[in-house]
């Protein structure tokens, strides 16, 4: 399937907005090398992030016998990290369609997890705005509902909510994560979080998004503290 139109044509989903399904595999890498783009797939990816966890929240409501209220808060985190999200895209195949600048393209940016997993939330908020929940419905069916009773591998642990159970065993405050700082190109940025508690920093962590770079200062505070 040489476009991403024909892939949702071959799993039966409408579209009527070509442009802005388009805008959700723009990355700005892309954009900044091809001035006709109007936009990144930034504002996508927001609103699909929010369709996410509505769907997800709702399958995991369902479930019986009843989850509890931190059983599930758990297993959505799971379910919808940045490593599961990219394994639903590689699963579908959908990284071919990914446009990338040729500087991203170069540095294997199509097989990373962070542009995978941007690409396809921003799929999801494409689609929900242009077809609403049961284009999404076609494709979480595949991916998601399979990987709620599927294993969790520790790639997918999501020590953000590890972190702030722990924390609430003893206390009822709300750790929350600072950024230290921003370096590199814009099409491949480095960050580095803090998580404090007040003012207090409990762990430090690098990532290639802000969101890997939370986790894994999670993970480091988290370890510490459970020694």
């Amino acid at each position: 399937m040489d476009t991403i139109f024909d892939w949702l044509d071959s799993q039966s989903i409408r579209y009527n907005n070509k442009q802005m399904i388009n805008e959700a595999l723009t990355h700005s890498s892309y954009a900044n090398e091809h001035r006709w783009v109007r936009r990144d797939n930034e504002r996508l990816e927001f609103m699909g992030d929010a369709v996410l966890q509505l769907w997800s929240s709702e399958k995991l409501f369902a479930i019986r016998p009843l989850l509890s209220e931190g059983a599930m808060t758990t297993l959505r985190s799971q379910l919808v990290c940045e490593e599961a999200l990219a394994d639903y895209n590689r699963k579908l195949g959908l990284g071919k369609y990914l446009l990338l600048g040729t500087g991203e393209e170069k540095s294997g940016g199509r097989n990373r997890d962070s542009l995978l997993a941007d690409m396809f939330e921003a799929l999801l908020g494409a689609l929900y705005l242009d077809q609403g929940m049961y284009a999404v419905d076609i494709i979480l069916e595949q991916v998601l509902t399979p990987a709620i009773t599927s294993p969790k591998r520790e790639a997918v642990i999501d020590y953000k909510t590890k972190l702030q159970e722990f924390v609430q065993a003893d206390t009822r405050q709300t750790v929350h994560y600072e950024l230290v700082r921003m370096d590199g190109p814009s099409n491949h940025p480095e960050f580095e979080m803090n998580v404090k508690l007040e003012d207090i920093v409990l762990g430090t962590g690098i990532g290639t998004s802000k969101k890997r770079a939370e986790q894994a200062a999670a993970k480091d505070a988290f370890e510490k503290m459970v020694k």
